[in-house]
């Protein structure tokens, strides 16, 4: 454990002794420790409370030991706990101080982790609450039957869910479009003929938390309107989902296109639908990109584009 013994006196705590265990957490040479200022040599005269703390600790009026930021010789710092006992005379006089430090940096740091993972955490679940609130909002808005709207928000919310799995696999580091595109489509693949039906061409492009889950919404929008009336809706229609990303003068760009073949003639429809306003709004709010809706009658095509700010997946 790293130890000093220093003079009795605020104004005089110069160092008598040092272990090699304070050596070798401070990095100082011994002729530059003893003889010093122990305040001074670890730097907490900057620190009014600090100063207090470890003056009232040698005049055995503190109430706990004091933790401080202290200085090594190569200028960085480190937390640490210090145990200060006086060493008295015969006549009860205290003549020297015994100082015993306990690095308190893990700790630290650790404290500091957690205070960043609860903040991210808040942050997570107010943007997760805001998103159910649009759905709820715009499914009321866009049924009047309250069966409808039940399903509505059920599907929506079970289609966030899933994005939310997947970042979460990942430590919401973010995720890989191939494998958000896989995650929001597997409910539809298995009940409308799997992989064969549903192509995905493009490079595995990690996306941030915010991108995936505004595209996890936006596919589940796009497969459920190919189930109900677009490819998807009879037994040879096929989606193909392809993506790239571009550089534009104003910075690196990705750009997908959903499109289907092979599905029942499609003709635009007379209202905006409430999917539609989920993609439309959600991509061009949440991500500051842009959407166009092609209701070509061989199939409809959907070209989502937004500025990149992912990075290439490994694997």
């Amino acid at each position: 454990m790293p130890m000093i013994f220093t003079h009795a006196g605020i104004a005089d705590s110069r160092i008598i002794f040092a272990n090699h265990a304070f050596l070798d957490l401070t990095g100082f040479a011994r002729d530059k420790v003893l003889g010093a200022n122990f305040i001074s040599l670890m730097n907490a005269e900057g620190e009014p409370a600090a100063i207090e703390e470890i003056e009232s600790a040698f005049a055995g009026r503190a109430e706990h030991e004091p933790e401080v930021s202290c200085r090594r010789s190569d200028g960085t710092s480190f937390w640490a706990s210090l145990f200060i006992s006086p060493m008295c005379d015969e006549t009860g006089a205290a003549v020297q101080h015994f100082i015993s430090l306990v690095d308190q940096t893990w700790q630290r740091e650790k404290q500091a982790h957690s205070e960043m993972l609860i903040n991210e955490l808040t942050h997570r679940v107010k943007n997760t609450l805001s998103t159910i609130q649009s759905i709820v909002r715009q499914a009321i808005r866009a049924n009047d039957d309250p069966k409808a709207v039940a399903e509505a928000i059920e599907s929506r919310i079970f289609a966030l869910s899933r994005s939310h799995d997947l970042l979460t696999r990942h430590d919401w580091d973010g995720a890989g479009l191939h494998d958000l595109i896989d995650a929001a489509m597997e409910p539809f693949e298995a009940e409308h003929g799997g992989a064969k039906r549903i192509q995905i061409e493009g490079v595995n492009v990690r996306l941030a938390p915010k991108a995936a889950l505004a595209l996890g919404i936006a596919f589940h929008e796009l497969a459920t309107n190919a189930v109900k009336y677009g490819a998807l809706s009879n037994d040879r229609g096929t989606v193909r989902i392809a993506w790239k990303t571009e550089i534009t003068p104003s910075g690196e760009r990705l750009v997908l296109t959903w499109r289907e073949n092979d599905g029942p003639v499609v003709a635009a429809p007379t209202r905006v639908g409430f999917g539609s306003q989920m993609v439309e709004r959600g991509l061009t709010h949440e991500l500051r990109g842009a959407v166009h809706i092609d209701y070509r009658s061989e199939g409809l095509v959907c070209r989502i584009d937004f500025p990149f700010e992912g990075s290439i997946a490994n694997g």
